[in-house]
């Protein structure tokens, strides 16, 4: 195949000065990502460049192509020789390939014929594949030294008898063929297995005794448990019933305005607060102490309930929902309901 010249070969004399002009024009509509170099179709010599060349090839890879395709069952054989004949022309035309697209046709006969003689690989059968033990045996005996001419039998260990003589050190000449066969050293055995040696007398185990926990530690780590269950539950319940207390003394203050749940239990200036708002509150509803419900505008409101509405409602009529809140949703309801301040100080906090 001949190489183009590379952009560098500007500086090589010129025999014709209009040529070079013209070549010299040309230059500036030439892509910037070649690098300078103005290869083109234009550079290619008559015969690669020749449009009737190049599809005669192309012409002939497809035949190629279609024939190994139609053929298929033909070539499987071993006796057809066919795919051999298809390769060859494969590689005579493949000394005029220029183009991209008789490169992917060569490409594609390539993958059809490499298919086609992986198939035809695996069906060829070669002879002395099969192993037959008859034959394996007589070799054997023929290289140990059998003299079928001498009279007489000699019997082996398994009880079977061969006819003629077999030397004494028929097994060890074989052994030394065998040797180099094996990287590693065949391991040692009796042929009539080893002795029975009795396994040795088991060890008596000596039991210690376990020291019994004495009453004292028995009681150390649940009494501090119960200490720990006890605290928490009883703070909690110091916390539902200041809780309640606020919210029974905005209601006693207003009790015709609803109480608006998320300004009741939202503290804008803690996350973290107004979550422990919401669980302490849940157990205002659960116990029946206090009621939700809708105003006009659908939003929830709270409202404390009356001893004598406790026992009436029973816990039959009341309903549980879960509570999602998340920091994003925290600071749009503070921005829906314009929250400034919370309702439910901490208990740190003294209030008039």
């Amino acid at each position: 195949m001949k190489r183009t010249r590379s952009g560098g070969d500007e500086e090589a004399p010129r025999q014709n000065g209009s040529a070079g002009g013209r070549r010299g024009e040309q230059q500036p509509q030439s892509d910037g990502d070649n690098g300078g170099c103005d290869f083109g179709p234009a550079d290619l010599p008559d015969d690669d460049n020749d449009p009737g060349l190049r599809r005669e090839i192309r012409s002939k890879y497809r035949d190629l192509i279609n024939s190994v395709q139609q053929n298929r069952e033909d070539m499987l054989s071993p006796s057809n020789n066919k795919l051999t004949e298809v390769l060859e022309e494969a590689n005579k035309l493949f000394k005029d390939v220029r183009q991209a697209r008789e490169a992917a046709l060569d490409a594609q006969l390539l993958v059809v014929a490499t298919d086609l003689g992986k198939e035809k690989a695996t069906q060829l059968f070669a002879e002395g594949n099969t192993f037959d033990p008859t034959a394996f045996a007589e070799h054997l005996l023929s290289f140990m030294g059998l003299n079928r001419l001498e009279d007489g039998e000699d019997e082996q260990p398994n009880g079977d008898v061969v006819d003629g003589y077999l030397p004494k050190d028929a097994w060890h000449r074989l052994a030394r063929r065998a040797e180099c066969c094996f990287r590693t050293a065949p391991s040692f055995h009796y042929m009539m297995g080893s002795f029975h040696a009795e396994p040795p007398p088991p060890k008596q185990r000596i039991e210690r005794q376990r020291k019994a926990p004495s009453k004292e530690a028995k009681r150390i780590m649940p009494t501090q448990l119960k200490k720990m269950e006890d605290s928490q539950q009883e703070a909690t319940e110091k916390e539902v019933e200041r809780i309640l207390g606020y919210l029974k003394s905005y209601y006693q203050d207003d009790p015709t305005s609803p109480i608006s749940y998320y300004e009741f239990v939202i503290d804008p200036s803690s996350f973290s607060r107004t979550v422990e708002n919401i669980f302490h509150t849940s157990f205002l509803i659960r116990d029946g102490l206090a009621r939700m419900y809708l105003d006009n505008a659908k939003l929830p409101c709270i409202a404390p309930v009356e001893e004598g509405e406790v026992e009436a409602g029973g816990s039959q009529s009341r309903k549980q929902c879960i509570v999602s809140v998340s920091p994003k949703i925290w600071k749009e309801l503070i921005d829906a309901f314009d929250i400034t301040d919370t309702m439910i100080h901490p208990p740190n906090t003294q209030t008039e």
